[in-house]
């Protein structure tokens, strides 16, 4: 749910409501200027807030979601924001030119799976994996190398460390890019079966216009 366009909406619900019920109160019930300033922003406020109770009934039960499960989800949503912030945040700073294609990916593939668990929680499900073990695990190797790279001395054994880091974030980032597909995989099914389905229909209209046809030369 998008927290913005959510507020945005609800604003734009309450603020003619909480007018209208002033002037009605004003002109119409021949209430106090003050009175009727507080009776409309009341019916404003409730307004906004029975909107929203609304928005996000409709939210949950489209998404199969109960309150609880979706108050689970978010809250590590909120988690791995700050996460990927810390994550994309060190793997920018690292200096290792030649890997900065793989690590650009590697964000890519990381905002994506956020992104799409954030607008369908349920998908969230799909990425535990990610978000309970190769998240934590890439943002604990990314910023390690971030500080040892950072030491003024290098020495043989932090130069074999920070290639043996950076081969262990290369294979992580295949790893996360199986726990993307894991997430689309139910997308990549539907898309097989309807090029099937079509598929399918072409060739009965193919067959058709061919029957059609050899019934024309017949005749």
């Amino acid at each position: 749910m998008n927290s913005f366009l959510a507020f945005i909406l609800r604003s734009l619900i309450a603020a003619p409501t909480a007018v209208s019920v002033w002037l009605v109160a004003f002109f119409a019930f021949d209430q106090t200027f003050p009175l009727s300033g507080v009776i409309g922003v009341s019916a404003g406020i409730i307004t906004f807030w029975v909107s929203g109770a609304v928005m996000k009934s409709r939210f949950l039960k489209r998404h199969g979601l109960s309150r609880k499960e979706y108050a689970y989800i978010e809250k590590n949503l909120d988690e791995a924001k700050g996460k990927l912030s810390r994550l994309h945040k060190a793997l920018m700073s690292i200096r290792h030119m030649p890997s900065l294609k793989e690590r650009v990916q590697f964000i890519r593939v990381t905002r994506k799976i956020y992104r799409l668990t954030k607008k369908e929680p349920k998908r969230f499900y799909l990425a535990e994996r990610f978000y309970f073990s190769h998240l934590d695990s890439a943002v604990e190797l990314a910023e390690k190398y971030v500080f040892l790279s950072s030491q003024p001395k290098m020495t043989m054994e932090l130069e074999h460390s920070l290639r043996d880091t950076r081969k262990t974030l290369q294979e992580l980032t295949a790893f996360v890019e199986k726990d993307l597909y894991d997430v689309i995989a139910e997308d990549i099914d539907q898309l097989h079966f309807e090029i099937d389905v079509a598929k399918h229909s072409i060739k009965t209209l193919q067959e058709s216009r061919k029957n059609a046809d050899e019934s024309r030369r017949i005749k």
